[in-house]
């Protein structure tokens, strides 16, 4: 299922889920989104369209040639990377406002599994709480009044 309730922080608000629903091991491209409880790392947003979110965990903008490699066989899976890069990254720079703020998780961080998945993000939710590609998205109202309520240690869960 695209949608269901997700827990952040104490709170559980209803988002945005994978095309391809939930699923307990992850693959890349296979439009799910990993079931667990995934740290947020940090935050990035786009300082350009919105002022700095207030949230007590570590945050910084959003540059425009920032980029996340979703190349499973490149040394640098499932980590930043700046733009132009050798092997297929995804631009965090849109233009359709879906990563203004981007809170990054812990999936597959360690240990990094290639092909395990990349790029799975919390960010902001298309109109209608529309499927995401594997990431978890909730409205930017609600994704900026619980970034309020954050600090360091927080974590999302996906229930299977």
């Amino acid at each position: 299922m695209p949608r269901g309730l997700v827990t952040l922080g104490h709170v559980a608000v209803p988002a945005a889920l994978g095309r391809s629903g939930r699923r307990a091991i992850k693959r890349e491209g296979d439009g799910a989104t990993p079931i667990g409880r995934w740290m947020l790392r940090r935050i990035l947003y786009r300082a350009d369209r919105l002022s700095r979110p207030r949230t007590g965990l570590p945050i910084r903008p959003i540059r425009p040639d920032d980029g996340w490699c979703d190349a499973a066989g490149d040394p640098l899976y499932n980590r930043p990377v700046q733009h132009p890069y050798g092997a297929s990254a995804e631009r965090l720079w849109r233009e359709d406002g879906l990563y203004d703020i981007i809170g990054v998780l812990s999936h597959n961080e360690r240990p990094r599994v290639r092909g395990g998945g990349s790029a799975i993000f919390l960010h902001v939710a298309r109109p209608g709480l529309s499927p995401t590609e594997g990431c978890v998205a909730v409205p930017l109202a609600t994704l900026i009044r619980l970034l309020g309520r954050l600090r360091r240690g927080a974590a999302l869960i996906v229930h299977a």
